[in-house]
């Protein structure tokens, strides 16, 4: 048997399946309950169940599961340091269940799609899972947000409503990354169904996060613009398009007024506020450099001498170098960081120079990544069950074009780094 035959076995076409069906409840993790003791998720349940079927498969084939590639050592680390600021946290029972939701599922969710996306058209089939998700999920916030505009009690300097999450924030979190893997299938992709279905999503979720009032949404979601505009042959006139389109929403009352609000610095909420924040926590980790404060260990952290400038308690220092420092050390920031490189790295060299099939999806994950980091310099892009999710589903992307290329011999096992190839690039699609 050949190389790409051994890796080729098992197909996974059920455990893909399930993996689509896990990304459509990403959501879900909100419907919980308890099995004894145990407390657990609808999104657990379908993670677990994803995980064992590709195991079962892969048994059932005699097929031990191949993960080789750049993206293993990095994401070992992380769990590596996730558990040891198990160990450092105040309760050490509830930093287990944190690292059980945000990082060892997962993490093993992408490890079990750089096995099983063999081709383009499975990753398409579980994008559409995250899709279908981001869809209730904002066709749900539309209609509250609308219901409280029609009622006239909207108030731009109030906490914007929400469906289904507890905060309008999580909303545009969960959906500007899907937005730019959308955006970039849309202008790429040469299957017309998967162009229409690219569309469908984005004509809810963009809407979707205009309406959750989302500073650092609004900002996540022109970067992602930009990046789409740039990438194109015709960028002058889609930069064009989208300033017209940034000053006619300027023109709305509502937009305007929560913009000009987050510069206010006599609010709670306010830059100002996430300063004094951002401050506070470097205090915190000037003494506990290489720790943190451990998994969920922040508030006891922070003590409550703290002066909150926050209606509620933060549980995060709402900045993504503060939080993972916080949350997993100095060991996890750093493996964090390494994952989104090497990952950035892979999409880039891969929407350049990679199957002219797998260059949308490329593109879509780098413009997501930057979406992360750019609302992560102001609120927490990962800590959630959904968002952990969602992160190792759209890295996984990447790395399986390129486990897959590289077993049929088209790039070296060490692509992501390696010197760039010697012959001319492809055109860029």
């Amino acid at each position: 048997m050949s190389r790409l035959e051994a890796i080729a076995a098992p197909d996974h076409r059920l455990s893909t399946a399930l993996a689509s069906l896990t990304a459509a409840l990403a959501p879900a993790y909100v419907i919980r309950w308890h099995l004894g003791f145990y407390p657990t998720t609808l999104l657990e349940v379908a993670i677990l169940a994803t995980i064992t079927v590709f195991a079962m498969e892969s048994w059932r084939a005699g097929s031990i599961p191949e993960w080789r590639s750049p993206l293993v050592l990095p994401a070992a680390i992380f769990l590596v340091a996730g558990a040891l600021s198990v160990l450092v946290a105040p309760s050490s029972l509830a930093a287990l269940g944190l690292y059980r939701a945000y990082l060892v599922e997962p993490v093993l969710f992408g490890l079990v799609l750089v096995a099983v996306l063999r081709l383009p058209g499975r990753a398409h089939l579980v994008v559409a899972g995250f899709w279908v998700g981001g869809a209730v999920l904002g066709v749900a916030n539309i209609v509250a947000v609308l219901r409280v505009i029609a009622s006239h009690t909207f108030r731009t300097e109030g906490t914007p409503p929400v469906a289904i999450y507890s905060v309008a924030n999580a909303v545009a979190l969960f959906l500007v990354p899907l937005v730019a893997v959308a955006g970039s299938l849309l202008l790429y992709e040469r299957r017309r169904p998967v162009r229409v279905t690219a569309l469908v999503f984005l004509a809810i979720a963009v809407p979707a996060v205009v309406l959750t009032f989302s500073r650092g949404g609004w900002l996540a979601l022109a970067a992602v613009a930009i990046g789409l505009a740039v990438s194109h042959p015709r960028r002058l006139w889609l930069l064009a398009a989208l300033l017209a389109t940034a000053l006619t929403l300027g023109l709305v009352p509502a937009i305007r007024q929560r913009a000009l609000f987050d510069l206010r610095f006599n609010s709670g909420e306010s830059l100002n506020g996430r300063v004094r924040l951002w401050s506070g926590t470097v205090e915190m980790l000037r003494h506990r450099p290489i720790t943190g404060a451990g998994l969920g260990g922040f508030t006891d952290r922070m003590g409550a001498t703290f002066k909150n400038p926050f209606q509620i308690t933060p549980i995060f220092p709402h900045n993504i170098v503060l939080n993972f420092w916080s949350e997993l050390g100095l060991l996890g920031l750093l493996a964090f960081g390494w994952i989104v490189v090497a990952t950035a790295l892979a999409a880039w060299r891969g929407w350049r120079r990679g199957a002219p099939e797998w260059r949308p999806l490329q593109l879509g994950v780098m413009l997501a990544l930057l979406a992360v980091v750019v609302h992560g310099l102001v609120d927490v892009p990962y800590f959630k069950n959904d968002l952990a999710l969602e992160f190792w589903g759209l890295v996984a992307v990447p790395w399986a074009a390129w486990r897959w290329a590289a077993a049929q011999g088209a790039v070296e096992t060490r692509a992501p780094f390696s010197p760039p190839m010697s012959q001319s690039p492809g055109r860029t699609p």
